[in-house]
């Protein structure tokens, strides 16, 4: 029995790390366990019993908090990963993505002398002013065993003279994800009868990126342009507002500007996983500065404009299903007019649904 210690943090990680999860259970019980920590980055009060429990996974077994009174909460992130490697011993260290809990568990790994595993490996935007950027490249270049969910995520790495024997493509984690849980929220969510939401006839918007969020100028130019939007097209905005944003909407505008925008576009609270698929399935156009929802709207075949200048999806891009926007470098509703127009084919770019088996046995394979 080999043991993996798997490192997360915030929410996108949780539901990335079900796919394994599931496998792990399901599938390899007697030659795998897994020790999940959740280092307390980005702590959602929503991330409670009931949200692992509609993810159909175990509350992980170390959940840390971080003092936010401390300087560097990384560095409280290194010190309690270590202090969970030396408890359990496991064979290898499992790290997703590109978050501050992801190089906190590259750096526990390389000091507790203990293979590393990077699961969505090769990803880059090519902006290095994006802090996510440095903790992929840091990563990778640290990693023993790195999973590309892309073609081109492999290239990258090839590029960057990363050992080739060390790196695999295995497909979408995310898509595995979207395959089982979409079954699940047809079955369980609720969402669309709550707010009267009928198929095709609204438009998702997300907006939680600190790039965005944290520029006053490019807030309320996004706002007011998905107003615009909701204006011309005759579809409903739904607009889950992460607290995050919320906070920075009242510190910038005040809570009169919050009441009136709730008054033109259906703002809710944050939406449970099963939820937000729904509303993804179900949109007409998704408007998002979220990775990883860019991506589920390619998974259920709906066409995203992503306020962002850059993406690390670019399949996306090429084939057709999503274009990008500069906040501040145009109109939001010209950008939107232009992804009606787009005729994507929706190739089957991810995978096959089970990068999850495939991840478990490349790393039984590093381990023998």
């Amino acid at each position: 029995m080999k043991k993996i210690l798997t490192v997360i943090g915030p929410r996108p990680q949780v539901i990335k790390s079900a796919a394994i999860t599931r496998v792990v259970r399901d599938d390899f019980r007697g030659e795998l366990e897994e020790v999940v920590v959740h280092t307390g980055q980005h702590f959602d009060a929503n991330m409670s019993s009931d949200f692992y429990a509609e993810m159909f996974l175990p509350i992980p077994r170390y959940q840390f908090e971080i003092d936010v009174s401390e300087p560097l909460p990384i560095n409280q992130m290194i010190q309690n990963i270590q202090a969970a490697v030396q408890k359990e011993s496991p064979d290898a260290l499992l790290v997703y993505g590109d978050t501050n809990s992801t190089l906190a568990g590259t750096i526990s790994a390389i000091i507790e002398e203990i293979p590393l595993i990077h699961v969505e490996a090769g990803m880059r935007s090519f902006n290095m002013l994006m802090p996510e950027e440095g903790n992929r490249i840091l990563t990778d270049h640290s990693s023993d065993l790195l999973f590309s969910s892309t073609k081109i995520g492999v290239l990258n790495l090839k590029k960057e003279k990363i050992n080739s024997d060390k790196v695999k493509y295995c497909g979408d984690v995310m898509f595995d994800n979207s395959l089982f849980y979409e079954a699940k929220a047809r079955e369980q969510s609720t969402i669309l009868t709550r707010y009267n939401l009928k198929h095709n006839e609204f438009n998702l918007f997300t907006c939680h990126r600190g790039s965005n969020t944290d520029d006053a100028v490019k807030l309320r130019a996004i706002l007011e342009g998905v107003i615009e939007i909701k204006l011309k097209s005759g579809n409903e905005i739904v607009f889950p507002m992460h607290p995050r944003t919320e906070k920075m909407i009242l510190k910038f505008f005040g809570p009169c500007y919050l009441d009136q925008l709730k008054s033109e576009i259906l703002v809710i609270p944050p939406a449970s996983y099963l939820d937000v698929i729904m509303l993804e399935c179900n949109s007409n156009i998704v408007i998002t500065d979220s990775g990883g929802i860019q991506k589920e709207a390619y998974f259920f075949k709906k066409k995203s404009l992503i306020l962002r200048g850059e993406t690390e999806w670019g399949e996306i891009l090429d084939n057709q299903a999503a274009i990008l926007f500069k906040v501040n470098e145009g109109s939001l509703i010209q950008a939107y007019d232009k992804v009606q127009k787009l005729n994507p084919n929706f190739k089957d770019i991810y995978g096959d649904g089970k990068a999850g088996e495939f991840i478990c046995n490349e790393i039984l394979e590093l381990l023998k």
